[in-house]
């Protein structure tokens, strides 16, 4: 018997065996170790491996591993793995991705060669252990590249047989879609594999030792096992002839059965045409019973939805619109109305005559309840439009608007009628908003002009010299005059300042005492109480407007059958046409709508502000703040509530205005200042726009206490300091009567008091700024000044540090001539202290005449002086000691002798 495994006589694998299992042994402990130790912990299989080295080069060897993911997508790469130099374990060296391979060369497919290259991002060059290893490890890679790549991928130099046992031999599975068992060959082996192969290899002790041996007990072994499988095989001829003749009792059985179920065949085929006979009328029946169920359905939906009550039509042809109860029937009607002309008709329905009659009934219906509900609003606009009692009085003593809530409440009841309108005949429900905008702006007109006119005459005060005076005539409220006709100040003196800053004030030629802080308050009341009555009266009329003519934020889509139609009879065809008003806007959306009809309402609104406006800035142009921080405080209120209603829009244009006066009012400061002419025969003091800034300064500080924004403020603030700092210095220069450090000195005290004492924050860098110049302003003045009671021991001192620097040494100077002890002794003896306290007493009389009384700064002045004389005398005692050493002089006076002069001097003033 030749017993065959796999197709390979079993006697050679058994001659072979003992090399197989030492070679098997080696790599599956090697291939068994690199899965546990390095790809298991990164979810790899281990599928093939070669030992390789690089060609042409002596290194220790290394494996390359092709493996995959466990997890998908799955990724196939080529791992180079390499023993440690230091222990034995393996570590990872190099990875390449196998869909990053672009070829792979063989070297030779005809002879045994165990070269090969694998072209990465380079050429890498291996040499394998074996062939064979080389040979399984390229078919490992075509395989992986077949089922998980199929990129193009070149085997160059490869054994065309070697691809084609990768390939399995039946045609109908692909190597890309074959399952798992394509890959079983690379599988490890199991732990039962293992434990088989260590039991059979444990039974013998020579089975590595002496490998002949073993192979011949394995070769024996088998024999004894083939020898009982064949007496197996003989022993069973008995049994096998008792189950041929049990086969054949059972294959003539098999014919009687057949034979009856031929019978039974025939008889099911003729009961089977009778039951089909009988399902086909059943069938029928069925068909019937449906078609008549869906025809009876039909005709109950075209009655259910298509039948008005004749109370519903007697409301659209008779119902009163004037009663509550009439009105509730009315709305009830139409929206019955509205169902039955918008209900989704099948296909063909619309070709049935009572249909058609439904629909001529309808829109007759719709037509003739359309025209009743427009005649009446209109009417009631009309009436409400010429309605005089609501009117405001010119003469009345309450500045207030009238309230039109109950005209809103009563029109409200009509609202659902006007969605119904809306819906249904678009161009009678625009000629109705029409309606309602014209007679609504001719009674807002008059109301706001007369409402404005009360409040002019209260801010310009009731008498007619005041309002002949700003120009009012009649309820249009235009202005007369000019805004600009600012006086010119001329600075006479101390005791004119008053005046001459109250005349910054003096705009359209009146006096000061009338712009005092009762007017003001009494200005700021009434502007807000103006604004205030405005505010709810549009945010009243725009939610009425919004609810009565259902002008949401989003465009309400008109269903086509709602509409007018015109029927053509041509062939029983209805068609319908929709009409096109020839007036229509185009609006973008129902909000626009909403602020177009409330711009034409209120379009006196914003000219009648600004008439106003400019009248309180005529009045006073200080007035500009007040209305800066009332106009932005109700713009900033009114954007909270809505950004774009038409209150935030027209606040916001006014708003504009007020700004611009404001800026107008800052200009107009600034160019008084630059007009500003001082007095050659009077000292000059504190500057008149300075006084003027503070008064500024301090009411917009009061002003702006609580407003939102600051941001004018402080920008006109910056202008306003920029431009006193500059004319300061200005007038300064031009002053001819008081010293220039005098002026400088004062009126940058006086900005830095009234800095200091306002605190205002963006004015820090000025504020410290004028205190920087008002230091050194007074210390110059100081030092010019100090110099004229001892001239000419100043210019004695003078030449001795000039001798020093030029190079003298200090205890030659008393060696040169001009200079020498004599000299000095002279020099000192003109200034005895008698002389001194006169030229001190001199000294102070002239810096009196120089300061003015407001800004107290003669004392300052006098306590610097005193301590700028005692540094010079200690400079001069300390040049005496230093040039004149041993010489004995000294001054005629001592520093407690100078504390008594200046201490007397000040007292008898």
């Amino acid at each position: 018997m030749n017993v065959q495994w796999r197709g390979v006589p079993c006697g050679l694998y058994i001659q072979n065996l003992p090399c197989i299992l030492v070679i098997a042994s080696t790599m599956t402990a090697i291939k068994h170790a690199l899965q546990r130790d390095i790809f298991t912990p990164n979810d790899e299989r281990l599928l093939s491996i070669v030992n390789v080295c690089k060609a042409g080069k002596k290194k220790k060897n290394c494996f390359l591993c092709a493996t995959v993911t466990t997890e998908r997508p799955v990724q196939v790469k080529v791992v180079k793995v390499k023993k440690s130099d230091k222990g034995d374990f393996y570590k990872r060296q190099q990875t390449w991705e196998l869909r990053d391979l672009t070829e792979v060369d063989a070297k030779d497919a005809s002879k045994e060669n165990p070269e090969f290259d694998l072209h990465f991002e380079k050429v890498y060059r291996w040499l394998a252990s074996s062939t064979a290893e080389k040979n399984s490890f390229i078919s490992c890679i075509w395989k992986l590249n077949q089922r998980y790549l199929r990129k193009k991928l070149e085997f160059v130099n490869v054994s065309p047989q070697l691809l084609e046992e990768s390939v399995p031999s039946g045609e109908s599975q692909s190597v890309a879609g074959g399952d798992d068992d394509a890959l079983d060959d690379y599988q490890e082996l199991s732990t039962r594999e293992e434990q088989d192969i260590e039991s059979m290899m444990e039974m013998c002790e020579y089975a590595i030792s002496n490998a002949e041996a073993f192979a011949e007990q394995l070769s024996k072994e088998l024999q004894v096992l083939d020898g009982a499988n064949i007496q197996s095989i003989m022993a069973s001829e008995k049994q096998v002839n008792i189950l041929m003749k049990l086969l054949d009792e059972a294959l003539a059985e098999v014919d009687t059965i057949e034979g009856k179920l031929s019978s039974y065949e025939e008889m099911l085929q003729s009961v089977k045409e009778q039951m089909d006979q009988i399902s086909q009328s059943n069938r029928l029946i069925q068909i019937s019973n449906t078609n008549n169920g869906k025809l009876l359905d039909e005709i109950q939906f075209l009655v259910n939805y298509m039948d008005l009550s004749k109370g519903h039509i007697r409301a659209l042809q008779e119902g009163d619109l004037t009663s509550p109860k009439g009105i509730e029937a009315c709305i009830n009607a139409s929206e019955a109305l509205l169902q039955c002309m918008n209900v989704a008709l099948q296909p063909g329905h619309d070709k049935l005559m009572a249909v058609k009659q439904q629909h001529l009934l309808f829109a007759d219906l719709r037509d003739t309840f359309a025209r009743r509900l427009t005649n009446h609003l209109n009417n009631v606009f009309v009436h409400q439009g010429h309605d005089q009692s609501s009117t405001l009085s010119q003469h009345t003593a309450e500045l207030t608007l009238p309230k039109h809530s109950p005209l809103h409440r009563d029109l409200l009841r009509y609202a659902k009628l006007m969605e119904w309108l809306k819906n249904t005949h678009r161009e009678k429900y625009e000629g109705l908003s029409r309606t309602y905008v014209d007679y609504m702006s001719r009674l807002y007109e008059r109301e706001i002009k007369d409402f404005f006119e009360v409040a002019k005459i209260k801010m310009a005060g009731t008498s007619k010299e005041a309002k002949g005076k700003f120009g009012l005539h009649g309820s249009s409220g235009k202005l007369t005059g000019s805004t600009s006709s600012l006086n010119k100040l001329t600075v006479q003196g101390p005791n004119s300042r008053r005046s001459q800053s109250s005349s910054l004030l003096d705009m359209g030629n009146m006096s000061a005492s009338d712009l005092d802080v009762a007017d003001r308050t009494k200005f700021d009341k009434i502007f807000e109480q103006v604004l205030s009555e405005l505010e709810p009266l549009c945010l009243a009329e725009q939610d009425f407007i919004s609810k009565f003519f259902k002008l949401q934020q989003h465009p309400i889509v008109t269903p086509p059958l709602a509409q007018p139609e015109t029927e053509e009879s041509n062939g029983g065809t209805l068609s319908r046409i929709a009409p096109q008003a020839e007036h229509r806007h185009s609006l973008s959306s129902e909000k626009d709508m909403v602020r177009l009809m409330m711009n034409k309402i209120f379009q006196s609104i914003e000219t009648e502000l600004n008439s106003l406006i400019a009248l309180g800035d005529k009045i006073d142009s200080f007035n500009s703040l007040y209305m800066l921080v009332k106009m932005s405080h109700h713009v900033w209120t009114a954007e909270n509530v809505d950004p774009a209603s038409y209150l935030s829009t027209t606040l916001g244009n006014v708003l504009v205005t007020v700004k611009r006066n404001f800026d107008k009012c800052i200009s107009g400061q600034i160019k008084q200042m630059e007009e500003v002419k001082i007095s050659k025969k009077s000292k000059v003091g504190i500057l008149s726009f300075v006084t003027v800034f503070e008064e500024f300064a301090e009411l917009a500080e009061t002003i702006f206490r609580s407003a939102e924004r600051r941001g004018d403020l402080d920008k006109a603030y910056v202008k306003l300091i920029r431009a006193v700092f500059m004319n300061v210095e200005k007038v300064a220069n031009e002053s001819q009567k008081t010293p220039r450090d005098v002026v400088m000195m004062e009126n940058f005290h006086h900005i830095f008091s009234t800095l200091s004492r306002l605190k205002i924050s963006c004015l820090d860098a000025e504020r410290r700024e004028a205190k920087h110049k008002y230091t050194d302003h007074l210390q110059s003045y100081v030092i010019n000044s100090l110099g004229q009671p001892l001239e000419k021991l100043n210019h004695f001192f003078e030449g001795v540090e000039a001798r020093v620097a030029q190079g003298v040494r200090e205890e030659e100077v008393s060696y040169q001539l001009a200079f020498n002890k004599q000299e000095l002794r002279k020099v000192i003896k003109e200034y005895p202290g008698k002389e001194v306290k006169k030229g001190l007493d001199n000294l102070y009389k002239k810096v009196d005449k120089h300061l003015c009384e407001e800004e107290s700064l003669l004392q300052v002045v006098w306590h610097s002086m005193q301590d700028e004389f005692i540094r010079q005398y200690k400079h001069f005692e300390d040049l005496i000691g230093r040039c004149y050493p041993g010489s004995g002089i000294t001054m005629e006076f001592t520093i407690q002798d100078m504390l008594e002069y200046f201490s007397s001097i000040a007292q008898s003033h």
